[in-house]
């Protein structure tokens, strides 16, 4: 048993096996566990009880699991693993475009997706804010919103220095262009995720060595962007 009582996990499957399967685990690690067999009870549990991470088929009855992650993303910030039977590269983009934080295919090891859980709560864990965020040479001061390279204050637009913050705060994970102008530029932003790419080659500009050859902003092809540090 783990010291998990207090962390609430939402599975929500249709498969009534796999959710019996996933809850009798998840229970055995010391998670508290609520199960949902559709899309708008497990949306409609989410919203109430307030999981710290929800586990979400995608093949569901009524409102399918691309289509509750997006609307979950624009009013909860929770960690969401997304399962399916398709492995198909168009699917894990279209799941990570969809706020999805991972992305797992059936059948799977439940050792493996017992990590995976381990894993996204340990990203998702508040740390003692200091106001400060470091990585390599950069450093951001985000109460009085400066931005230093080395010893040289950087001069970075409003959405700039937010768009770092982002990336910085997520470090070593693949954030997507969607979630970036969500995060960024907010929900209620129409306009094009070019502005993300824009945005990202100005940054660039100002905090890579060589910024023709970034080494601290990846591009993860058709899906957004990784900073490395």
């Amino acid at each position: 048993m783990t010291n998990n009582e207090q962390t609430v996990v939402l599975v929500v499957e249709d498969d009534k096996t796999l959710q019996q399967t996933l809850a009798y685990n998840l229970e055995r690690e010391g998670y508290q566990v609520m199960t949902a067999s559709d899309g708008p009870t497990g949306l409609e549990k989410a919203r109430t009880e307030s999981p710290n991470l929800i586990i979400l088929d995608i093949m569901l009855p009524d409102l399918d699991g691309f289509s509750v992650c997006r609307i979950l993303r624009r009013e909860l910030d929770v960690p969401i693993i997304l399962l399916t039977a398709r492995s198909s590269e168009v699917d894990k983009i279209i799941g990570l475009d969809s706020g999805a934080d991972d992305y797992i295919t059936k059948p799977f090891n439940l050792g493996e997706l017992l990590a995976r859980v381990r894993a996204a709560l340990r990203r998702s864990t508040p740390k003692k804010s200091t106001g400060i965020i470091e990585a390599g040479n950069l450093y951001l001061d985000l109460i009085g919103r400066r931005a230093y390279k080395g010893e040289e204050l950087l001069n970075l637009s409003f959405k700039e220095f937010d768009l770092l913050v982002e990336l910085m705060r997520n470090q070593g994970a693949v954030l997507s262009r969607d979630l970036l102008l969500t995060k960024v530029w907010g929900y209620d932003y129409y306009g094009e995720s070019r502005t993300v790419d824009v945005h990202i080659r100005w940054l660039r500009e100002k905090i890579e060595d060589n910024p023709s050859q970034p080494t601290r902003i990846a591009t993860i092809r058709r899906i957004g962007y990784r900073f490395e540090g």
